[in-house]
């Protein structure tokens, strides 16, 4: 037979279509053949070469990497451009506030904005993040009077760590909130090794001290533990005592954190090509991809070419935080954009372009890897022998959520559950409504699927009830992570425990036969009681366990026998007891396990 290898070069990464049409293949050959190595990709997907290594020996190929182009390595310079150039002017601050939850967050940043978010928010807890400009209208400084302020608003419950460690590395300076009358707590604490870590300066707003029980000199003193002395005792940390409440304070805080930001003498250059950084992103009808993001440097402009990470596109839709359509925005400014032929990640990095074909050899680059991330996972869920002889035992899980940044969040609270040998293993994750192929997975890999703010399709949901998977639903995200833990501890064995209820020692043996076997002795403690676990020891050592049948003290039968009395007590027969063994009755409980 002749030879029917075919060779072809292929790109370090390559779309699906691109791919077949150099192997001169059909579309659906490639993609069932991905899908047999576990790889859902559809036809504008991109695999990278290892993927294509992977895939070629059932196609009948052999691929060789093509040489680079010098676009691609254009655009390689292009992802580490630094933030500078020669045109540098003043830039406003980046501001995130931070703190405990119901350290009152969101009633300042609403206060700030003359906004209401809290009791819109399910549980009173601002789940996602926004971003958004103010100006400094009212103020006794001319210096500061319209001066603007960028605020970062990310979420202060314990479960979005993650968010927060964002936070802190786009931000410019941190507005650390702490209740007077509660005190430094433990996200307080997070707060501010994060801010220090990232060299970000921190300034304290002491809140609620309006309340009888506020204590300014305490939060103080705690806070110098911390190596953050308030600049009235001397050191060099900018406190300043509001009540977000009612109000008082606040303007302070602001003219504070413009003061800040002059010492820090905040620039960027915008005259460069825009870059910038991903706060949120979700999926919206009739718009698509829909990306929040901070421009840091440069100016984005409308409808220019843009890579961010593995996603490209043009910025279509060019929106501020008023939702108002924009040309154009520069350094430190917030926008939402549209346009994107895929949905970036949250914290993903923003480079705008001269051209759409740079944007996408740029966006082809940081897609490298990923899908060989995919086929080695899928292979390794999809394995037969995968855990089998393993003590190790896994709750599956799919992860669906309507935006980008909870997502991570969650990702990150699940997988730091851990309990014995178990732990939650997350087979798949994605941002948009549960699908079809959701349900399917779930299904072949003994998955439950957790959605949060998103919803499940009418077709994948009468596949779920239909083969039975768990779909469960939630709108506030530490109610998502505590069923997770239930589930996690329904699949726990339970913990045994023995609790002890008499001990004594054997005396004598009067009985040891096939029909059953009858000792006496001596109950120092406790008491015995028909039905009881035995154990009995020598040395300390366990020699043999079994349930007493029957008691008899002289030669009446009982049911018990307490603590300083001598009884017979009959026991199966076979029962392994000698003389002068000492024993212990216990009752063996079950209990379910917890996981905090």
């Amino acid at each position: 037979m002749e030879e029917t290898v075919k060779k072809i070069q292929i790109p370090e990464v390559i779309t699906v279509k691109d791919f077949a049409e150099r192997a001169n293949l059909s579309i659906s050959a490639v993609i069932s053949d991905l899908i047999k190595n576990g790889v859902m990709a559809s036809i504008n997907e991109t695999i990278d070469f290892g993927t294509a290594e992977i895939i070629a020996d059932d196609l009948g190929l052999e691929i060789e990497p093509e040489i680079e182009t010098e676009s691609i390595k254009t655009s390689t310079k292009a992802q580490k451009k630094a933030v500078a150039g020669k045109n540098l002017v003043h830039r406003p601050p980046v501001v995130t506030v931070m703190g405990h939850v119901d350290h009152g967050k969101t009633t300042l940043l609403d206060r700030i904005r003359e906004t209401s978010v809290a009791s819109g928010e399910s549980g009173g807890i601002t789940q996602h993040i926004s971003a958004y400009q103010i100006t400094l209208a009212e103020t006794k400084s001319k210096e500061l009077k319209n001066k603007t302020i960028t605020f970062i608003d990310t979420p202060g419950h314990a479960a979005f760590s993650t968010m927060r460690e964002h936070g802190t590395a786009i931000t410019d300076i941190v507005v650390l909130i702490i209740a007077t009358d509660d005190g430094v707590m433990p996200q307080t604490i997070e707060v501010i090794k994060q801010a220090q870590g990232n060299n970000v300066p921190l300034i304290v707003a002491l809140n609620k001290t309006d309340l009888p029980d506020s204590d300014v000199t305490k939060v103080k003193q705690q806070l110098a533990e911390y190596d953050l002395v308030p600049e009235d005792w001397g050191g060099k940390t900018i406190m300043v005592e509001i009540s977000a409440k009612t109000g008082k304070g606040v303007d302070s805080l602001l003219e504070m954190i413009l003061l800040q930001a002059e010492v820090m003498d905040l620039k960027a250059d915008s005259d460069e090509k825009a870059v910038g950084i991903v706060i949120e992103s979700h999926m919206e009808k009739g718009a698509g991809p829909m990306v929040t993001l901070l421009v840091e440097n440069g100016t984005l402009h409308r409808g220019e070419p843009i890579a961010i990470g593995s996603a490209y596109g043009k910025a279509r839709i060019l929106e501020n935080y008023l939702a108002k359509t924009i040309e154009q925005a520069g350094p430190s400014t917030p926008v939402r954009i549209a346009g994107l032929k895929s949905l970036p990640e949250f914290g993903a990095r923003l480079l705008a372009f001269s051209s759409e074909k740079e944007a996408r050899e740029s966006a082809l680059l940081e897609n490298k890897g990923y899908s060989s991330m995919k086929i080695a996972t899928a292979k390794r869920i999809t394995s037969e022998d995968d855990d089998t002889d393993s003590e190790k035992k896994e709750l599956n899980l799919i992860i669906k959520a309507d935006v980008a940044g909870s997502l991570e969040a969650i990702r990150k609270s699940l997988l730091e559950v851990k309990a014995i040998d178990y732990g939650m293993k997350i087979v798949a994750e994605g941002v948009g409504v549960v699908s079809d192929s959701d349900v399917t997975l779930a299904q072949s890999t003994g998955a439950i699927i957790l959605g949060f703010r998103t919803t499940i399709a009418g077709a994948a949901k009468h596949l779920a009830e239909k083969e039975g998977i768990t779909a469960k639903f939630f709108q506030v995200i530490y109610e998502l992570i505590d069923f997770a833990k239930e589930e996690l501890a329904n699949t726990l064995p339970p913990e045994i425990i023995e609790k002890e209820l008499g001990h004594g020692k054997v005396l004598a043996i009067f009985r040891d036969d096939k029909k059953g076997f009858v000792a006496g002795g001596s109950v120092d403690s406790g008491k015995l009681t028909v039905g009881d676990e035995i154990k009995f020891l020598q040395k300390n050592d366990e020699i043999s366990r079994t349930t007493i049948v029957s008691l008899r003290r002289e030669k009446n039968e009982v049911k018990e026998s307490e603590s300083g009395t001598e009884c017979g007590f009959s026991l199966p027969a076979g029962a392994v007891v000698a003389v002068n063994d000492a024993f212990v009755a216990f009752k063996t409980i079950h209990k379910k396990r917890t996981i905090k």
